[in-house]
């Protein structure tokens, strides 16, 4: 599906992509995390998108969020897209994933954050709604958007930031009772950075860690079929699994480490065909060796 044009004078959106796309499908199928938690994160998807507006938010109070909570490197935003382009494949219909950039709308005039963040909610999302599609909108490292304001003090943030989050829960709830046919995915690298009332707003809330010493098998696997062309010895990849595990390596560390191997040598970036596991094993062991202290 082709991505369709941004109306110019619309602040904030980084991209609106009519989905499903076969080139998407990577960032659902090659992003590692455990089988229960892709099924919770699909099975939700389309539960909102397919039947939420059929329910009375008395008895049943959907927001339509899900928030994909944990450290850099895990694969929150891959996945969120991915989670997007998987929901129109289970529904059977185009679905409209809307990325927003957060980082947008701060601002340092006095209530320009605030007028910029209703915008979004009360006109952009309405509008691009009206398009009666189910709807996907992304708002990646969401921190920066619904800043706690337990955590943010007066005295050393403008109050145009507690503003802001106010706006942002207003939007939400906007957008929750207008637009049902709108779900929203937010990722954040640091949750006590979030607001609470941000967070009990979700309904659904996934933390997404450093992968396993399997996960991290299979991410090897992958990462280094795709560079040579052919599957490695089993045992060696599983051994350097269980090393990247102990040196406590996030899932984007983890292919970037087969990368670091084809640096090492330049026979291996002449010709990365001929990588093998012994390579990464060693540049593994060469970045720790610069990382650790000399005694």
């Amino acid at each position: 599906m082709p991505r369709i044009t941004i109306p110019p004078g619309i602040e904030g959106l980084v991209e609106l992509v009519e989905l499903p796309d076969p080139a998407w499908a990577d960032r659902w199928e090659r992003i590692i995390v455990p089988g229960d938690q892709k099924d919770r994160l699909r099975n939700y998807l389309v539960f909102s998108l397919k039947h939420r507006a059929k329910l009375n938010q008395v008895a049943l109070p959907l927001h339509g969020l899900v928030i994909l909570a944990g450290p850099p490197g895990t694969g929150k935003t891959t996945l969120a897209a991915g989670l997007a382009n998987r929901a129109a494949l289970d529904l059977g219909s185009p679905v409209l994933f809307v990325d927003i950039n957060p980082h947008a709308f701060p601002s340092q005039l006095l209530g320009e954050s605030q007028r910029s963040v209703a915008r979004l909610f009360e006109r952009t999302l309405p509008d691009l709604a009206r398009r009666a599609l189910p709807t996907v909108v992304l708002l990646d490292e969401v921190e920066a958007l619904a800043v706690s304001r337990t955590g943010a003090s007066l005295e050393t943030n403008p109050v145009d930031v507690h503003r802001a989050t106010d706006a942002v829960l207003a939007g939400v709830d906007h957008v929750a009772r207008t637009c049902p046919n709108v779900t929203f995915v937010a990722t954040t690298n640091h949750k006590a950075g979030v607001d609470g009332a941000f967070l009990s707003r979700a309904d659904l809330i996934e933390e997404v860690g450093f992968p396993g010493a399997e996960a991290v098998r299979i991410i090897l696997a992958d990462s280094l079929r795709e560079l040579t062309g052919r599957d490695l010895d089993e045992a060696a990849v599983a051994a350097l699994a269980v090393d990247c595990t102990t040196a406590q390596l996030d899932a984007r560390q983890v292919r970037k480490l087969v990368l670091r191997a084809v640096c090492e040598r330049l026979e291996l970036a002449q010709d990365p065909t001929r990588t093998t596991v012994a390579d990464v094993t060693a540049a593994l062991r060469s970045s720790r060796d610069r990382l650790e202290p000399s005694v």
